[in-house]
């Protein structure tokens, strides 16, 4: 009964309390001697319904405002939230790990000193390297027997590329042959002489004329290899080949005679065909030509204004003329000339060009950017590094998180890369490749950031 009359009397209570403030805090005070919390009360107000008395009530008890904790709690997460995005979001930054700039082919190099170098540009053409071509002669008269290499092939120092068949080598080694036959025989009975003399045997006269017809037999023999080095051919070679001969009678050495060629190269030229005739007058000089264009020449033509510059040992960039030409060689001034040419007014100016995959030939036009002079620089950076933003020159230097918009002032420059004069230190880590991947991703970002 005590139960069922309280919750009559609260139900009334709040019932006047909404139109009569004052009660509200009689009834609490009632409640409050019976012994029921003001949890209670709490639980049978409807949810969100505010009495005007709870403001009363809140100043009669602890003298504290309850609702301030809660507002500086909101305007404290809303003050750290804002801080946070701006961290994210901060101008100039852009976060992005070592995985993502790999994978976006973003290449990372540390700023150092170098070389600035100045160029002069000037037309040239290819040629042979005149050291490393030859022509492999016919130093005999004779014809063509046989032609082992074709248009092309590759061949090797002292490899024999043709062989001719001619009565003059025919002459000369059977001269040479019999000649030594006649000297074995002369040597021989003048051996005999001179033992027989020794044993005062025979008569003096006899050993002195064994001698003489040895002496000229020795003699015509030595004139016989003369003449066969000068055709160049080998006395021993002829020998033996002559030893061969007589074991197969059905073949013979005697007219043949071999062609080698005088380098390691390759066959670009075949003048001759088999059954040619040679080294008359009025006939081919030679039957082959050999080039070993792993190096070639450039002639350059560079003008009387710009040839004080041009230096012996001077690096050059070659590259094709026509268009779509992407290649580029690099190569060494090996000779200026001192003399003018009297038309052009122009000296001659030869580059060594490497040409190991004989992609370069001879005969093509070339550009030249021949390397005039050089200045050191504490600091250089590729022009690929560069950005420009809002007309200011920038890089991105590497940090712990990503990338850093660094403002820099360039000096010198050449074809590749500018002096940095202030904003960058040598050693510190930038992005040198694909950089305007950079700037788009810092554009984006800020404009991110300012919505």
């Amino acid at each position: 009964m005590r139960i069922l009359l309280l919750a009559f009397v609260l139900a009334l209570g709040i019932a006047v309390g909404a139109v009569v403030p004052a009660v509200s805090g009689f009834v609490r005070n009632t409640l409050a001697a019976a012994g029921m919390s003001s949890s209670f009360f709490a639980l049978a107000a409807s949810p969100g319904t505010e009495t005007p008395a709870a403001k009363p009530d809140h100043a009669e008890g602890d003298g504290h405002d309850h609702d301030k904790p809660a507002a500086k709690g909101a305007e404290s997460q809303s003050r750290g939230e804002h801080a946070h995005s701006e961290a994210e979001g901060e101008e100039g930054h852009i976060k992005m790990t070592s995985e993502q700039a790999e994978a976006q082919a973003i290449k990372i190099a540390k700023a150092a000193g170098g070389t600035l170098s100045q160029h002069i540009v000037v037309p040239g053409t290819i040629t042979p390297d005149t050291d490393r071509i030859a022509r492999v002669p016919a130093r005999v008269a004779g014809t063509v027997a046989e032609m082992r290499k074709r248009l092309g092939d590759d061949v090797k120092k002292g490899e024999v590329v043709a062989i001719l068949d001619s009565r003059e080598v025919a002459d000369a080694k059977s001269e040479y042959l019999t000649a030594s036959v006649k000297t074995e025989l002369e040597k021989t009975n003048f051996d005999r002489q001179q033992a027989l003399w020794d044993k005062r045997i025979s008569a003096e006269s006899a050993f002195l004329n064994a001698k003489a017809v040895y002496s000229e037999a020795s003699l015509r023999q030595d004139l016989a290899r003369q003449k066969l080095s000068a055709l160049g051919l080998n006395a021993a070679e002829v020998a033996k080949s002559a030893k061969q001969d007589e074991t197969t009678p059905n073949t013979s050495s005697l007219r043949q005679y071999e062609l080698r060629s005088p380098l390691a190269g390759r066959i670009v030229e075949r003048k001759v065909d088999v059954g040619t005739s040679v080294g008359k007058e009025g006939d081919p000089s030679d039957v082959y030509t050999v080039a070993d264009l792993s190096t070639v020449w450039i002639e350059l033509s560079v003008a009387t204004s710009e040839l004080a510059k041009v230096k012996e040992g001077a690096n050059v960039t070659v590259s094709p003329r026509q268009e779509g030409g992407e290649r580029h060689e690099r190569g060494k001034v090996i000779f200026v000339s001192p003399l003018l040419n009297a038309e052009t007014r122009a000296a001659r100016v030869v580059v060594a060009l490497p040409n190991k995959d004989m992609a370069w030939r001879p005969g093509t036009f070339v550009t030249a950017e021949v390397e005039v002079a050089t200045d050191q620089v504490p600091v250089r950076v590729a022009k690929s590094a560069l950005q420009t933003i809002e007309g200011k020159r920038v890089v991105f230097v590497r940090t712990e998180e990503g990338f850093e918009k660094r403002e820099i002032e360039v000096g010198r420059s050449d074809d590749d890369a500018f002096e940095v004069v202030s904003g960058l230190k040598s050693g510190e880590e930038i992005a040198v490749a694909n950089t305007f991947l950079l700037k788009a991703e810092l554009g984006k970002s800020e404009a991110d950031h300012a919505h």
